[in-house]
Formats: structure tokens, sequence, C-alpha cells
């Protein structure tokens, strides 16, 4: 507990925590699991990447280090291969997962975005994975469009990660679900939204996170009807739901 201006009040002091993106009420608490449970376990490599990230002006942007933990653990249970990431930024998450995968595991990387990627590729490079990644910058929908005219891409991912822009997210479902196989998973990140998604009308929001709010309102509202898949909605960074394709 850190003193308030030296005297015996005291506050729960702040984590380090990069891209903090907890829903937990306590920073004290947050920080005990990054203390005891991540940080230990972080690969040298990602740890680099963290650190790096954390002198970029956008670095909120980044995967927090606590569900780069889950999406390995997830990628391992699930014995992924084949897997797509919209939406890359330095690579955190892409270096998560490129780390999880076996060595001829293969990541297809969409990013409108190429020098931001590249502030990570040289530790991409270093960490031995590089060649798992192909990374291809510009708007995904397209590319995507290309691979649903395409019948060998259908049901060919066994993982999808999305954390991209959230107003083309039910735009991305509406493809991804033909691309990952029966039994595959797709993940969609900032699903709980900075915690917006419960304020009230008034509440002050920054610009962008009222912006995008709808948005992610209307996913959660379709993911939770939606009988292709089946759902789990976690509390992890900024809230992730699982969505795995039954049909």
């Amino acid at each position: 507990m850190a003193a308030v201006n030296g005297g015996s009040e005291s506050q729960p002091a702040k984590h380090q925590e990069v891209g903090h993106k907890s829903l937990l009420q306590s920073d004290e608490l947050y920080q005990y699991i990054l203390e005891t449970s991540v940080y230990p376990r972080e690969p040298a490599p990602m740890k680099e990447l963290r650190e790096v990230t954390a002198k970029h002006p956008w670095n909120l942007m980044t995967t927090s280090a606590d569900e780069g933990q889950f999406l390995s653990m997830l990628l391992k249970l699930i014995n992924a291969k084949n897997t797509m990431e919209i939406g890359v930024y330095t690579g955190y998450s892409l270096l998560s997962t490129a780390l999880a995968l076996p060595e001829d595991g293969k990541i297809l990387a969409l990013d409108i975005n190429r020098e931001n990627y590249e502030i990570g590729l040289p530790i991409i490079k270093k960490a031995g994975v590089a060649h798992k990644i192909d990374f291809r910058e510009g708007p995904a929908l397209p590319l995507l469009d290309q691979m649903i005219n395409d019948e060998k891409f259908h049901g060919s991912f066994d993982f999808i990660f999305v954390d991209a822009d959230k107003d083309n997210y039910l735009n991305y479902h509406k493809r991804l679900i033909d691309l990952v196989k029966i039994g595959g998973v797709i993940g969609y990140d900032n699903t709980l939204w900075n915690g917006s998604l419960v304020a009230p009308p008034e509440a002050p929001l920054r610009k962008y996170v009222r912006y995008y709010r709808d948005f992610v309102l209307e996913l959660n509202k379709t993911l939770a009807i939606d009988p292709r898949v089946d759902i789990c909605q976690l509390p992890v960074g900024d809230g992730i739901t699982i969505c795995r394709r039954v049909n």
C-alpha cells in the first residue's frame, strides 16, 4: 500500500502493466496476478516486446500480458496449427501465438499499418518464429472476401484472433465463421470495452470509447444468439469472447 502525502492514510498502488485494460476493481490484485503467474512465465522475447511497446504513444492498443498468456494456453489446448490474426499492432499477441504454435504452424497476420508491426519484427525474428508469420498490409475485408470465394480456405483455420476496428467486428464474423473449421475457435478482443457497456447514457466517456461502444454491444448481442457457435465471454484484459464453431 502506498502512503498518501506521507500520512497514515493509504491507497492501492497502481500496477505497472502497459496497456492496462483489466476490469478488476483492485489494481493490487491485478498486479498480484501479473507478478505471481504471468511475468515469471512470460518468455523473454515477449517481455522485451512488451517493454518496447510501452514506449510507443499508442501502447494502450497492445494485448495485456495476462491475455497473451491466456491465448498461448488456449492455442496449445486446441492444438492449433493454422491461424489468423486481424489487428497486429506491434505484435505482442502475434508473438504469443507464434511461440505457442508447432514449428510448422502458420499465422496469416493482417493489419493496415506495417510500420507498427516492424517495431516488433526484430524481436520476433530473434525469437526464431518469423517464418511462421505471413504479414499482409491493408484492410482485412477485401482479403477475407477473396478467401470466401475460394473454397479451399473454407474451414481451414484452427484459430482466429480479432483485435482490430470494432465497427467491422460483425463484418468480420460474417466471413470468419466460414473460414474457421468446425471445432475451431474465433477470439474477439475488447468485448467489454473499458467497462463502458453498462455505463449510463450520461456517463463521461472518451470519444473513441463512446463511438465504438454501440458496435461492441451489437456484436455481443449477435454472438449470444448465433446458433453456429458456442461462446464464453471472459473478463480477461478488456474482455475476450471465445467462439467455438459447432456447425
